[in-house]
């Protein structure tokens, strides 16, 4: 019970006054964390309806899922798209605020609100519109148009991830590379990026998350051979109550959380 009386920060206020807090905090994390989580014993329920708590377990869902091959050509297809989309969002996310924060624009901006468009509208709407756009190119339907759809949605959350690393970074040690001889792209490449290579790896993990657990876009733009994971899940949903979704979704929480505790991992080691 010693813990309780030591301070909690600088300011020498203990575990004890804390307690309050720490409930709080618990409670916040229970409210948020519960209802998804409830979704882990429905997925193991032997039941062809879904029921919480399972009154039989069984393995027939997951069974149902690596078995269908609709399933696993939406996953694959899920999967290629969110590695196409972090490999072309991190780059470009990335030199947008690289770009905006080392310019001295006056107009700079505005031209972080047009970057942020895509978080601002509404989602239907971008998918409404680049429906309408891609029924023009003849790409609807297209895995090149869904990775173009998700990278669109996965610019800007790279770009605040980055430009947030770069408010920290000091440009000075950029500017002393380049005077001795480097150019700019390598003095980004050996001295800036090592020093934001967090940011860069969470960029990266988190593009490739918003790609593989859109849904509302991929109702639009995805479908046929290029039909994404979560379109089918939605589909399945709307048209019959399949449990097989539950056994998708832990699938998609466990490897969410492996992929943000790895990043976090690399952060650490890295710091």
């Amino acid at each position: 019970m010693s813990w309780l009386d030591r301070p909690a920060s600088d300011t020498q206020i203990s575990h004890r006054a804390r307690l309050w807090l720490y409930g709080l905090g618990a409670l916040v994390l229970a409210f948020l964390a519960i209802p998804t989580l409830i979704v882990i014993p429905m997925s193991f329920s032997q039941s062809q309806y879904l029921e919480f708590p399972p009154r039989e377990w069984s393995l027939r869902w997951y069974e149902a899922y690596f078995s269908s091959s609709s399933w696993m050509a939406a996953t694959a297809t899920s999967f290629k798209a969110g590695f196409c989309t972090a490999l072309l969002a991190t780059p470009l996310g990335t030199l947008a605020a690289y770009g905006l924060h080392a310019s001295r624009l006056r107009f700079a901006g505005l031209a972080i609100l047009a970057l942020l468009t895509p978080t601002i509208v509404p989602v239907i709407l971008v998918g409404i519109a680049l429906f309408y756009a891609y029924v023009q190119l003849k790409m609807v339907n297209s895995f090149l148009g869904i990775v173009l759809a998700h990278t669109m949605l996965a610019v800007p959350i790279v770009m605040m991830i980055v430009g947030s690393a770069l408010k920290s970074f000091d440009l000075d040690q950029e500017r002393v590379a380049r005077s001795l001889g480097a150019t700019r792209t390598q003095a980004f490449l050996q001295v800036t990026a090592p020093q934001i290579g967090f940011a860069l790896v969470t960029s990266a993990v988190l593009s490739f998350l918003t790609s593989f657990d859109e849904v509302v876009v991929a109702l639009f733009v995805s479908g046929g051979d290029n039909a994404t994971l979560t379109r089918m899940m939605f589909l399945a949903l709307r048209d019959q109550i399949d449990p097989t979704i539950a056994a998708i979704s832990t699938i998609m929480i466990v490897m969410t959380s492996l992929l943000l505790a790895v990043s976090q991992f690399v952060g650490k080691r890295d710091v």
